[in-house]
C-alpha cells in the first residue's frame, strides 16, 4: 500500500506544478508552490517555539488562507491541528487548551492563555527561516476536533487515523483530484476542515468563503468552475430563499457532487434541491466525528426512500430500545453504532456512552426499515415529552421552514403545568417580512397533528442556527428558564 504523508503531498504537488491554484480566499491566492514554501517556513518557526511530533496545537482562525498554511505547518512537523472557532471568548479557549494540553495556541492574545506559547492572527515567521523542505513526519492522529455534544463541556475528539494516505485509494467523499472544491462552511467544525484539507492534499485548489452567504456561495462556484461543494440544510434553504433570477444567474454545472450533511434536512427542501441540481449529484451523509459508523445516500435513490439519511456502508448500525434490547423495523430507538477493525477516535475529556460489546452512541433516535435504511427522528436530549406524546423537533422545524417568511429556528419545550413541557419555537423571520401567531399555527396545522403545533412563539432578529446548521437546543431553553 503506497502511503504517502499529508507533508509529503504538499510538497510533490508543488513540485509537480508551482504555479497551480492551491488556496484561494476572496481576492487572496496562493500557489501551491507558495503554499509549499510559506509552511515549510512557518513550521520552522513553531519547531522553535517548541512544537514536535504528537503535539497538539489549537488553531482559533478564521477562514482564510492564513488557516491552511497553519495546519500544513502543523503536519510538516508531525504535529496535530486542533482547530477552534476564532471568536470563542477567552474563558471558552482556555478550557479546550488545557484540556488539549497544546503545545502552541495561534489566533489568540498571549495574556489569554498563560504559561503557554501563542501567535497572533496574522503572524508572519523570520524571512531568514528556510522555505527548503522538512524531514518527512506523519502526524500520529491527523486532526483533533472537538464537539460539545449534548453537555456543552468540551471535548476533543482524536482521529483514529494518522496524516497519509493511500496514493492509489479513491479520495474521501468522491472529492476527485485536480479539482476545484468550494467550502462555505467554518473551519473550526469537522465537515469543512476534514473534507478541505484532503481535498487539498489530493491536489485540489480550495475555494475558502471567509463566511457564508449564499449569493457569494453559487457565485465562487461559477467563477472557480468547482467540482465539489459540502453544504448543510442551513445553507441550502438560504440558498434556496434566494430570488429565482438570482440563483439563475449562476452556472453550476461543473459541480460533480453536492454533499450534505451535519443536520436533519426538511424533505420539502431536498427535495427542491434534487430538482434544480439533479439527485444523481446530490450526496447525504451520516455520521458523527466519531466515524464509528456511516450512512450515505444519493439524491435519486433517496426518492425512493424518502426521508432516509441511507444504507451503512462503513461500520455497523442498529436500533435499539430504553433497556439495550434491539428493535424491529420500522421502530424508533436510540441509534447504535461501531466500528469495524481498529478505532476510529479517542475522547479527551469525556466518555462514550456504550452498550457493551464496542457499541456506542452518540445520542440520536431513529429507526430503520427492513431494507437497512436509516431514518432520524432527533437527539434524545432534544425530544419534548408533552402530555405523555413524544415530540422530535426536528419534524416541528422541518415544518417552519416550509414557510416562506422564515430563515431559521429551533424548537425546545419549556415547563407546562399540566402538560408537564410545551411546545416552544424561536423563530427568526427575514427581513422586511411579518407573519403572525395564528397564520404560522394555521400554516402547521396543515402539516403536523394538533398536539405539535407550538404553543408558544417567540420572535428575534438573529440567526438561531451557526453557519454550519449547529444549534444548541439546550442552551435556548436554559436561557427561556
Amino acid at each position: 500500500m503506497p502511503l504517502i504523508s499529508f507533508s509529503r503531498a504538499i510538497t510533490t504537488l508543488a513540485q509537480a506544478d508551482p504555479d497551480r491554484p492551491a488556496v484561494t480566499c476572496e481576492d487572496d491566492t496562493i500557489t501551491r508552490g507558495e503554499l509549499e514554501a510559506r509552511s515549510n517556513r512557518l513550521a520552522r518557526a513553531y519547531g522553535e517555539l517548541g512544537v514536535g511530533e504528537g503535539d497538539l496545537v489549537t488553531l482559533a482562525l478564521p477562514n482564510s488562507v492564513e488557516a491552511y498554511v497553519a495546519a500544513v505547518a502543523v503536519w510538516k512537523l508531525g504535529a496535530v491541528p486542533q482547530p477552534v472557532s476564532y471568536r470563542l471568548p477567552d474563558r471558552e479557549r482556555q478550557a479546550i487548551v488545557e484540556l488539549a494540553d497544546a503545545r502552541l495556541v495561534v489566533g489568540a492574545d498571549p495574556a489569554a492563555h498563560p504559561g503557554r506559547q501563542v501567535l497572533p492572527i496574522g503572524y508572519e515567521p523570520d524571512r531568514a527561516l528556510s522555505a527548503e523542505p522538512l524531514p518527512d513526519r506523519i502526524s500520529p492522529v491527523w486532526k483533533a476536533p472537538t464537539s460539545g455534544g449534548s453537555t456543552g463541556r468540551p471535548k476533543l475528539i482524536l482521529s483514529g487515523d494518522p496524516a497519509s494516505f493511500d496514493t492509489e485509494s479513491a479520495p474521501a467523499l468522491r472529492a476527485g483530484l485536480e479539482g476545484c472544491h468550494v467550502v462555505p462552511g467554518p473551519l473550526y467544525h469537522n465537515a469543512p476542515f476534514s473534507s478541505s484539507t484532503t481535498g487539498l492534499v489530493r491536489g485540489n485548489h480550495i475555494v475558502v468563503l471567509p463566511r457564508f452567504d449564499a449569493e457569494a456561495t453559487l457565485a465562487a462556484i461559477d467563477r472557480h468552475r468547482a467540482t465539489f461543494v459540502l453544504l448543510v440544510p442551513t445553507m441550502m434553504q438560504r440558498i434556496w430563499r434566494l430570488p429565482d433570477e438570482v440563483r439563475d444567474r449562476y452556472d453550476l454545472s461543473s459541480l460533480e457532487v453536492i454533499w450534505h450533511m451535519a443536520a436533519p434536512c426538511p424533505p420539502w427542501l431536498k427535495e427542491a434541491f434534487i430538482g434544480w441540481l439533479g439527485g444523481e449529484r446530490l450526496w447525504e451523509l451520516y455520521a458523527g466525528t466519531e466515524a464509528q459508523a456511516v450512512t450515505i445516500i444519493r439524491g435519486d435513490e433517496w426518492m425512493d426512500h424518502r426521508g432516509s439519511v441511507g444504507r451503512v456502508v462503513g461500520g455497523e448500525m442498529k436500533i435499539v430500545d430504553l433497556d439495550g434490547e434491539d428493535l424491529p423495523p420500522g421502530e424508533i430507538g436510540e441509534v447504535y453504532m461501531r466500528s469495524i477493525g481498529k478505532p476510529t477516535y479517542q475522547y479527551v475529556g469525556a466518555e462514550a456512552r456504550t452498550l457493551g460489546d464496542g457499541w456506542e452512541s452518540l445520542g440520536d433516535l431513529g429507526s430503520m426499515d427492513a431494507d437497512g435504511y436509516l431514518y432520524l427522528a432527533d437527539r434524545r436530549s432534544d425530544m419534548i415529552l408533552s402530555g405523555g406524546a413524544n415530540i422530535y423537533p426536528a419534524e416541528v422545524e422541518s415544518a417552519l421552514l416550509e414557510h416562506p417568511a422564515i430563515v431559521s429556528c429551533a424548537v425546545i419545550g419549556l415547563p407546562h403545568e399540566d402538560l408537564g413541557n410545551a411546545v416552544h419555537a424561536v423563530v427568526q423571520v427575514g427581513e422586511g417580512q411579518t407573519v403572525s401567531d395564528d397564520e404560522l399555527r394555521v400554516f402547521l396545522g396543515e402539516r403536523l397533528v394538533r398536539y405539535k403545533v407550538p404553543r408558544t412563539i417567540e420572535y428575534v432578529d438573529w440567526s438561531v442556527r451557526d453557519d454550519a446548521g449547529k444549534v444548541r437546543r439546550s442552551a435556548l431553553r436554559d436561557e427561556r428558564l
